[in-house]
């Protein structure tokens, strides 16, 4: 499913125009990108977490030649479902 679907699904369950379902799908994820952007964590309940973690920097290894090579610090966001999704997941 890509966001063209998910704007679709919503238009039909509620009687939203396609244009109108996709303008709030794209302000909800915009609305999660700044709020982790800033650090914070995004909690849906019923759904999951969205948290930012900080990767430290490290040495790693260019597969091609061996080569240790330095890898930056950097930021990642993750994803913990919530119990309902996981006990739908898991039927």
């Amino acid at each position: 499913m890509n966001n063209a679907d998910l704007a679709e699904t919503i238009a039909t369950d509620y009687g939203l125009t396609k244009a109108d379902a996709k303008k709030i799908v794209d302000a909800v994820f915009v609305a999660i990108t700044d709020a982790a952007a800033t650090g914070a964590e995004i909690s849906l309940p019923g759904f999951g977490k969205f948290k930012v973690k900080d990767s430290p920097a490290r040495e790693g290894r260019n597969p091609a030649n061996g080569e240790t090579i330095q890898i930056a610090a950097s930021k990642k966001l993750t994803f913990a479902a919530a119990k309902a999704v996981k006990d739908k997941l898991n039927g």
